[in-house]
């Protein structure tokens, strides 16, 4: 949600007269710093159980249940709105094929380019060739997609090589570079003493940062820095509990459960220790801050494998196996005398994706606009029998 609402801001800033419309499952999303011109439509949750998969995150029943309602949200506000352009983020058809009507529609009434957006990494090559395969994304991709966009840099990771991805989808493929420069927003930090150096712990959503948050706490911080830990609005509420009661018995600590922009945070911080989720690695490269990994392994490698990648370049420092305190400290210790990486010139990775959005909207927009269609009589007429029958 966070990378779609920096693009969605990208576009407006540089046409103000552009309207979207943002549909996320997140609630938290409007609570983001959000462009002017911009709605929020929030779907029924789904949540992953790492035994048991997909399901109502909040609702009783199955993700079935949850995936009707969801796709008929979609199908409505999407008919409503006739986009120029959709981006979809990662999932061609969204969870359990929710997009797939939605899709069906605009592609029968022409006028909307659609997008697929992909993070640098899905996964390791096996897996990610075998959810490739099984979600049939290059049938997907040739059926409703114009293009799609890779938000990284070919030369740091390559996935039409890594996945051995097929020419027609490469065909429509276009790298963005990382949306890294220009995610600063107007929004307020959390106030933190400028005069005090402090080092920041992020885990990106929180649902599998608990590990990483509690040896953050409980680390022995740099002499003279204060540690400002950032949970995410889904870390379990206990263990957050656990932490705001620690954070209160020391005088070095302090515990946020949810920042609007975090960038300010990072571009002020000595030394950042962070999960390595596609947001806090963009933010972490843009600031030039010395950085330490700890990647996520399971249930998707992702993490680990851009963590590895960006490490053999010299751009950040990565740990892997058993987090524990004393590691945490360790690496702070170092980098506080100097010891930590320090990301190299700026050549060595492309972070300015985010400039070059609105160029590939306008492109996308004015080839959309000569395929628009004027709906039959019998169209109209269907569309509202579908919204009185919805």
């Amino acid at each position: 949600m966070r990378r779609t609402s920096l693009l969605a801001r990208a576009v407006v800033e540089a046409d103000p007269d552009t309207d979207v419309l943002l549909l996320s499952g997140a609630r938290e999303a409007t609570s983001l710093p959000l462009p002017e011109r911009t709605e929020v439509v929030t779907l029924p949750r789904v949540g992953k159980h790492p035994e048991h998969g997909y399901g109502p995150r909040t609702w009783s029943g199955t993700l079935e249940d949850v995936v009707h309602v969801r796709a008929g949200v979609l199908d409505g506000a999407l008919a409503a709105f006739r986009p120029d352009v959709l981006v979809v983020d990662k999932v061609p058809l969204g969870v359990g094929g929710e997009l797939l009507p939605a899709l069906r529609r605009l592609r029968a009434q022409g006028g909307t380019a659609c997008v697929l957006g992909l993070r640098d990494v899905l996964d390791t090559p096996e897996v990610a060739v075998r959810e490739w395969r099984e979600q049939r994304s290059t049938s997907v991709i040739e059926q409703f997609f114009d293009e799609v966009w890779v938000y990284g840099d070919a030369h740091v990771y390559d996935p039409l090589t890594e996945y051995a991805l097929p020419g027609h989808v490469a065909a429509r493929t276009v790298f963005t570079g990382y949306l890294g420069r220009g995610r600063t927003t107007a929004a307020p930090a959390p106030r933190t003493d400028p005069a005090e150096p402090y080092v920041l712990c992020l885990v990106g959503g929180g649902q599998d940062g608990a590990a990483l948050a509690e040896a953050f706490a409980a680390a022995t911080l740099p002499a003279g820095h204060r540690g400002v830990l950032v949970t995410g609005p889904y870390l379990p509420e206990a263990t957050r509990d656990q932490l705001h009661d620690l954070a209160a018995r020391r005088d070095d600590l302090e515990v946020h459960a949810f920042v609007r922009d975090v960038v300010p945070l990072v571009e002020g911080a000595a030394a950042v220790v962070t999960m390595g989720g596609y947001n806090s690695v963009c933010e972490l490269l843009a600031s030039g801050r010395p950085g330490l990994v700890v990647p996520r392994t399971h249930p998707r490698a992702e993490q680990l494998v851009r963590a590895c990648r960006l490490a053999d370049l010299g751009l950040l420092d990565v740990l892997v196996g058993t987090i524990t305190p004393e590691r945490v400290g360790a690496w702070l210790a170092r980098t506080a005398a100097g010891g930590g990486v320090l990301r190299r010139a700026e050549a060595d990775v492309d972070l300015d994706g985010l400039s070059r959005v609105p160029a590939l909207v306008d492109r996308l927009v004015a080839v959309a606009r000569e395929t628009t269609t004027v709906p039959t009589p019998s169209r109209v007429q269907q569309e509202e029998e579908h919204r009185a029958t919805a």
